[in-house]
C-alpha cells in the first residue's frame, strides 16, 4: 500500500553528489517507485555557510516534489570553528553543546513549522544525518512515525551529550553498518529501538569503458585509485606521505596514483601522482573499471559509497585500518586489505598491485559481497520492513497519523 514519506535532510540537489545528501537522493528516488515521496530541504548548497543558493518553494527533481525553506541565518564559520574546538576540547556545559547545534544548523523554523502543522498528512518521516538541526530538533516534532538515518561516524561529535537520549526517540533506525549501530547502541542503550542494518545501493551502468577513461586523462600506466573531496579529514595528507615514500621504496613499480574530485588541499608534485579533479559518474565508473584497487584513507566514515561502488566493478580496496566501519567490511567481505601506519600500506599494495589472482580473487569476493548485501532489491526490502514496523507501532500505540 502506497505510503506518504517525507524525507528530511539538509541538503538536496543533483549538484551534490556525495555524502548523506547524495544517500538521501537514491533513498527517494527507488522509495518513489512505491510510495508518494516529498522531500523537506532548505534553500543552501554550501554546508559551510548555508548560504542561499535554490529558490524558497517546491521544485521537482528527477520526478520528486522538493519543498525547500530559508534557514533562519547564515552560519558564521569562525564562531562556529571555536565553539566546536571549545566543546570537543575542554570542559563544557550541556547548554553550550545547545548553542553549537544552533551554530552547526541549517536553524530553520520555517520547516520546523511546516512540518508540526502538516505532520498528519504524512504516514511517516526519514530524516538524515544525526547532527544536523533539522534531524536533531524537528524528529522529535513527529519521533513516533519517524526513522533516522544517523551516518554516524566514530569523531567526537557522536560522544556529545546532546545526542545520548536523541538515539532512544525515533521509531526505527537504519544504519549504514554493523560498527555504526553497535557505536550507537553502546553511546545510547538505545537496543530496544527497532532498528536494521541497511545503507545504500547505487548506481552501476551495464558496462563501464576503460580504455576511454586511460585515453581522456592519458594514463598508460597500472594505477590506483582515489575518489571523493580531497581534504585533511578524508585523510588525504597521510596518503600522500604513504605514497610518496612507496615509489621511493619500490621505484620499479610503475604503479601511479589517480586522484579524482574537488580539492581544498595541496597536492605533491609528483611523477607518479595524477590530480584529475571532479569527475562525472561515467568517468568515475570508468576509472574504477580499470584500476588496480581504489584506496579510501579517511579515518570517518559511517558507510563509504564508493568503496561499494569499487567492489560492485569487482576490485579490491585498500583502506584505512583506524576506521572501524571500512575495515569491518573489508573482513566480513574478504574483498579488501587495511592499513595503519607506512609498513601496512606498502605491505597491502605491493600485494595488491603484483599478485593478479589475489587481486581478482579479492574483487569476486568484493562483487559478490555488494549483491548480497547492497543490490537495490534488498535496499528496498528493507525500507519496507521499517516502514511496516514504524506503521505497526504507531498504531499499536494509538496515534492518529
Amino acid at each position: 500500500m502506497q505510503k506518504k514519506v517525507a524525507i528530511v535532510v539538509q541538503r538536496y540537489g543533483l549538484e551534490i553528489n556525495g555524502g548523506a545528501e547524495y544517500h538521501a537522493r537514491l533513498i527517494a528516488k527507488h522509495l518513489s517507485r512505491k510510495h508518494k515521496i516529498e522531500v523537506l530541504t532548505t534553500c543552501a548548497l554550501d554546508y559551510v555557510t548555508w548560504s542561499p543558493f535554490y529558490p524558497e518553494g517546491i521544485d521537482i527533481i528527477e520526478g520528486i516534489a522538493v519543498r525547500r525553506f530559508l534557514v533562519d541565518r547564515e552560519r558564521d564559520p569562525k564562531r562556529f570553528g571555536d565553539l566546536q574546538k571549545i566543546i570537543l576540547n575542554e570542559e563544557h556545559t550541556i547548554l553550550m553543546e545547545e548553542e553549537w547545534m544552533r551554530e552547526q544548523g541549517p536553524e530553520c523554523s520555517s520547516m520546523g513549522e511546516f512540518i508540526a502543522e502538516h505532520q498528519s498528512e504524512f504516514d511517516l518521516f526519514i530524516f538524515f544525518s544525526f547532527r544536523y538541526y533539522t534531524t536533531f530538533k524537528l524528529l522529535p516534532l513527529v519521533a513516533h512515525k519517524a526513522i533516522l538515518v544517523p551516518t554516524a561516524e566514530h569523531d567526537d561529535i557522536v560522544y556529545l551529550r546532546l545526542f545520548k537520549q536523541f538515539f532512544q526517540l525515533p521509531a526505527a533506525i537504519a544504519y549504514n553498518s554493523v560498527e555504526e549501530r553497535d557505536l550507537i547502541w553502546k553511546i545510547a542503550q538505545n537496543h530496544d529501538v527497532m532498528g536494521l542494518v541497511v545503507g545504500v545501493g547505487s548506481e552501476i551502468p551495464a558496462k563501464a569503458d576503460e580504455l576511454a577513461f586511460r585515453e581522456k586523462y592519458s594514463i598508460p600506466s597500472p594505477y590506483i585509485l582515489y575518489v571523493g573531496r580531497l581534504d585533511e579529514n578524508k585523510g588525504l595528507p597521510q596518503l600522500f606521505d604513504h605514497f610518496v615514500r612507496y615509489s621511493k621504496d619500490y621505484p620499479n613499480n610503475p604503479v601511479q596514483l589517480v586522484l579524482a574530485g574537488k580539492t581544498i588541499v595541496d597536492i605533491p608534485d609528483h611523477p607518479k601522482m595524477r590530480y584529475i579533479g571532479f569527475v562525472s559518474d561515467e568517468d568515475k565508473f570508468n576509472g574504477l573499471a580499470g584500476a588496480e584497487c581504489l584506496v579510501i584513507p579517511s579515518q570517518f566514515e559511517s558507510l563509504s559509497m564508493v568503496t561499494l561502488e569499487a567492489w560492485a566493478m569487482s576490485k579490491p580496496v585498500l583502506a584505512n585500518g583506524r576506521t572501524e566501519v571500512l575495515k569491518g567490511q573489508c573482513q566480513r567481505s574478504q574483498a579488501g586489505l587495511w592499513f595503519t601506519d607506512y609498513e601496512q600500506f606498502s605491505s597491502a599494495l605491493q600485494l595488491l598491485t603484483s599478485h593478479n589472482a589475489l587481486r581478482k580473487k579479492m574483487g569476486i569476493n568484493g562483487r559478490n559481497y555488494f549483491i548480497q548485501h547492497y543490490s537495490w532489491s534488498v535496499i528496498e526490502a528493507k525500507y519496507e520492513q521499517l516502514i511496516k514496523t514504524v506503521e505497526g507501532l504507531a498504531t499499536k500505540k494509538g496515534y492518529p497519523g
